[in-house]
This record gives structure tokens, sequence and C-alpha cells, in this order.
């Protein structure tokens, strides 16, 4: 058995059924646990984590990699950057939500091309 997005391999007793497709156990928690980038909340509860326990113990060391790449090389699409990381996108659109409640990077769009960059 396959899986429909990712064409993965599946134990014909592991696939998981959502809306009618065959899914993998990784794309259907891709599914389930995306962020939201706009959630003020977040935001909050972010920059209060930060205040008291301080930025660099919440980074994680991928985190801190995308905060160090735009920083020497600019602003960028997620696909390049998740080629440099070489993680797939959905794992780089999870830290990215995570980096924008932190307020350490947002999106910009340039030239029509949504691009991600620090948040100045």
């Amino acid at each position: 058995m396959q899986c429909e997005r990712c064409n993965a391999l599946i134990n014909e007793k592991e696939e998981k059924k959502f809306h009618g497709e065959i899914l993998c156990e990784d794309c259907l928690m891709d599914l389930f646990s995306q962020g939201k980038a706009c959630d003020p909340w977040a935001v909050y509860s972010a920059k209060m984590s930060m205040q008291k326990q301080g930025t660099e113990q919440r980074l994680k060391p991928v985190q801190e990699k995308i905060l160090q790449i735009l920083s020497e090389k600019g602003p960028m699409e997620a696909g390049e950057l998740s080629d440099y990381l070489q993680i797939k996108d959905t794992d780089l659109q999870r830290e990215l939500v995570v980096l924008r409640h932190m307020e350490k990077v947002r999106s910009e769009l340039r030239d029509k091309r949504r691009l991600v960059r620090l948040w100045d």
C-alpha cells in the first residue's frame, strides 16, 4: 500500500484513512499539527516564556540554524530554506511558526514571491 500524499510504502495494517485518502502516519500528523502563524495568544505566550527563560534556552538547533542562514544569506523562499536545511517543507513550516510567535522571523512579499526574513 502507498501513501497518497508522500508515496511512502505503508504496511496494510498501518495505513490511516482521512477524508477518503490513504495516508501514512507522518502525513496524517502533518495534517493535524499545522500551526497558525498569526496567533496573538501564541505570540503573547512566547514573549512571556522568553522573558522568564531567555531566548537562547528556548531555541532548538534547527531554529538557530534557520536564524543563522537568514542572517548570512538574507530573505529567501521557504523551499530554498528547506533545501539548505535538508528538511521537509512541513517540518520547516512548523519551525517557522514557532519562530514567528517568538518574533524572530516574518514573511515578506517581494516581487510576487513570499520570502522568509528576520524580524528586525
